[in-house]
């Protein structure tokens, strides 16, 4: 489905509009490593430019109604220029690893123009043995995690050899709208909205039974999240206030491990994700003289309700879970077994469903009550910290004939959160990136130990437990 000019954004996107801010920034993306040679800045930019109709989104910005009225608008950008878009720079000598990260952390660092289409990327040179990066960044009201990865079809290609684009050389934008047009476009949507609830009230008239159990179990998902209100997540050095500066750390490992530990001692490779977090965490609580004695975080675990037919369109749809992050267990395979068992009764619970149903409402809702829920959603009362885990593709992509090597993710730093964890998988590994505020987690070093440790622990005890057995179900990329 095309991205077309005044179209309107959903909810949830404008809840990242909405929570950001000087000091939280809502823009995702990751540092990609290449194998080879750079390509020049020239041969980049004509390739970009060559697969930009396939996002149009990506030359449109933000247009909001007067007074009010509704949500914003994607309107064409009359002025875009790709060379403000794509950037480049270079690494120092000796072009370090550790120097790539720095970068990191400082373009990630700063906002996007609100004026201007929301994203960059940047072309790094000068990286160690021969290596360039790709720094990519785009607003996370533009794109969600899981179609972030259709969003790559801009850069990447199955085979060394480049597939010829034809550049859409003949892209006219439409003219920028008055700001009358978008105030008769944003009452026409609040005019609107009656009549779709009406629609749905027919629908429910002429088949009671199907709509009784759909109002049933959405009440019981709207209930377990006013449970979880009720039931806040613990106070700890990770919720505070954060600033506008950041951190940002990575680590490499084999999804190969992650298959063998779910395999040899149960769950899912997401279940082995969230113990390995759960273990760096507890480890970093008790440097930081924490006590953790009973102690169990809240993860926000974001879970795409896109529907296949909706696979590689733009905008968010999401629903969150409140996974337990049991710090207080010492045992690592007790830990493992304690997140399958709390991940397991999530699925099988309504949560996920009351999330979508408090999303929907907002499509409804005035502007000022959807900020107000924006805000709660990403509330320190319900969460610790964002873990996130995203599926790539097992096979290796290319862009101009160089093999992707690595794909380090990075996401976002809500108010009062310290820390996201991201975590990706692609051609056989799977890799971390954590991104924190630059002044409350000094010792960020400690998160990448940890998870170093923990996957190692775990893997060490899958090898020690002989031949796995099979698994009930398969393990989430």
């Amino acid at each position: 489905m095309a991205q077309g000019h005044l179209d309107r954004l959903s909810s949830v996107d404008v809840s990242f509009l909405t929570n950001e801010s000087s000091s939280s920034h809502m823009h995702v993306g990751a540092i990609m490593i290449f194998e080879g040679p750079p390509p020049s800045y020239e041969d980049l930019l004509e390739h970009v430019h060559g697969r930009l109709h396939l996002v149009p989104r990506f030359r449109q910005k933000l247009a909001y109604p007067p007074a009010q009225a509704g949500r914003p608008f994607w309107i064409d950008d009359p002025t875009f220029n790709l060379e403000y878009h794509v950037r480049h720079s270079a690494l120092p000598t000796p072009g370090s690893e550790d120097q790539l990260r720095r970068m990191a952390g400082r373009v990630f660092s700063q906002q996007l123009d609100r004026s201007k289409p929301l994203w960059e990327l940047w072309l790094v040179q000068g990286l160690t043995r021969k290596r360039f990066a790709v720094i990519t960044k785009t607003h996370h009201a533009l794109v969600d995690g899981v179609s972030g990865v259709d969003i790559a079809t801009v850069l990447f290609d199955l085979k060394p050899v480049p597939e010829p684009a034809e550049a859409d050389r003949d892209w006219i934008p439409n003219p920028e709208p008055q700001a009358s047009t978008l105030l008769a476009k944003g009452a026409e949507d609040l005019i609107k909205a009656p009549l779709r609830a009406a629609r749905r009230l027919e629908g429910a008239v002429a088949h009671p039974e199907a709509a009784a159990n759909q109002v049933s179990q959405a009440l019981e998902g709207v209930g377990e999240i006013g449970w979880a209100f009720a039931n806040p997540a613990p106070n700890i050095p990770l919720n505070v206030e954060i600033g506008s500066h950041r951190r940002y750390a990575w680590v490499r490992s084999d999804l190969a491990h992650f298959k063998k530990v779910k395999n040899a001692l149960g769950g899912t490779v997401n279940d082995v994700v969230l113990a390995v977090v759960a273990g760096a965490m507890r480890g970093w609580l008790q440097r930081r003289g924490v006590r953790i004695e009973g102690l169990e975080l809240r993860a926000q675990v974001p879970v795409s309700i896109r529907a296949e037919d909706e696979h590689g369109q733009l905008g968010n749809r999401l629903a969150v879970m409140r996974a337990p992050l049991p710090v207080y267990i010492e045992d690592p395979v007790r830990r493992l077994r304690a997140v399958t068992e709390a991940m397991q009764g999530l699925k099988q619970s309504k949560q996920a469903l009351g999330a979508e149903v408090i999303s929907r409402f907002n499509d409804f809702a005035p502007p000022t009550l959807l900020a107000q829920a924006a805000r709660i959603n990403f509330s320190t009362r319900l969460f610790n910290l964002v873990v996130t885990n995203v599926p790539g593709p097992q096979v290796p992509l290319y862009v101009l004939g160089r093999e992707l090597e690595d794909c380090f993710p990075v996401g976002f730093l809500p108010p009062n959160q310290a820390l996201f964890v991201a975590i990706m998988s692609y051609n056989g590994g799977i890799n971390f990136g954590l991104l924190a505020d630059y002044d409350a987690i000094d010792d960020i070093d400690l998160l990448t130990g940890g998870i170093e440790d923990a996957i190692a622990e775990l893997t060490e005890i899958a090898d020690a437990a002989g031949e796995p057995r099979a698994s009930e179900e398969p393990a989430p990329a």
